[in-house]
């Protein structure tokens, strides 16, 4: 069996990759509070114990305002934690995935980002991850690093469940319509790095790098609500939908900057697995 170690299995995209493991694998998946990745010690502990035959990093700091003032915490998980996996997965010779995001990007393009265009972070959050990318590519060559925005699932915290929450306690809500991305499935997230772990197991090879990832098409924070509150709607799971108001992003200031266009061009990805990638509607109704 081809063996795979998931940090952060407990997450949103590491609980689906342990639900969704193919034929011919088997999972080791390590929650943050049985695996520490920011401790080297335990990094090196888990992969010569458990000896994978690849390594997913779903582990990560997420709470992008929050990082605004607590910066140390999330460079050490998405930054220093990186570096002792890219490590370890070197010692070991074998290839790392990791998981990182749009907000790399300033957000000011006009067109979706391809994988080789500039980066400039705004935020804590966006910085810390995109360190810990520069930290894999200097140290481990055999790397994925996948790209992606606006992750939803049926756990953890995201912007579905929080629509939902809020539906059932407000009749009005005010959500920003200037901010535009692509909403995407941890369970798409989670089939996207299945694929590549089958191919990388019938080829022993990738073309190594950058890939963005996301959920097809774009939408706004606001056209995003509306589809939630309309599926839930239909499905029974809210009684009625609340009104909804379209504000701009200066109507609702947040401790870190998000970009205002990160809409990624996943071309690359599609070309490599010789798939197109599945609309985020109909991603939603499955959750």
């Amino acid at each position: 069996m081809f063996r795979v170690l998931v940090t952060g299995a407990k997450g949103q995209v590491g609980s689906e990759l342990v639900n969704l493991v193919p034929a011919g694998f088997t999972v080791i998946g390590l929650s943050s509070a049985q695996l520490d990745i920011t401790d080297q010690d335990q990094v090196n502990v888990a992969v010569a114990l458990h000896q994978p035959n690849l390594i997913i990093n779903a582990a990560a700091y997420t709470a992008v305002d929050k990082a605004e003032s607590d910066s140390d915490n999330a460079y050490a998980i998405n930054e220093k934690a990186v570096a002792w996996l890219a490590q370890a997965a070197a010692h070991a010779d074998i290839p790392l995935f990791h998981i990182s995001t749009d907000y790399v990007f300033d957000g000011e393009s006009t067109t979706p980002y391809k994988e080789t265009d500039s980066i400039n972070p705004q935020s804590v959050y966006g910085a810390s991850k995109l360190a810990g990318e520069q930290m894999l590519a200097a140290t481990h060559n055999k790397h994925i690093i996948l790209r992606t925005s606006w992750v939803f699932s049926a756990r953890g915290n995201n912007f579905v469940k929080t629509m939902l929450r809020l539906a059932k306690e407000r009749d009005e809500l005010s959500i920003v319509g200037d901010q535009h991305g692509c909403p995407t499935s941890a369970t798409s997230i989670a089939d996207i790095l299945w694929k590549l772990a089958e191919l990388y197991q019938q080829t022993d090879s990738l073309p190594w790098g950058i890939y963005n990832f996301s959920n097809s098409s774009a939408c706004s924070w606001y056209e995003f609500a509306v589809e939630i509150f309309k599926q839930a709607r239909e499905s029974g799971f809210i009684p009625q939908t609340p009104t909804i108001k379209k504000i701009t992003t200066a109507d609702y200031p947040t401790p870190a900057v998000r970009p205002a266009f990160s809409v990624l061009d996943c071309s690359k990805l599609e070309k490599l697995l010789g798939q197109k990638i599945p609309e985020w509607k109909s991603e939603l109704s499955t959750i």
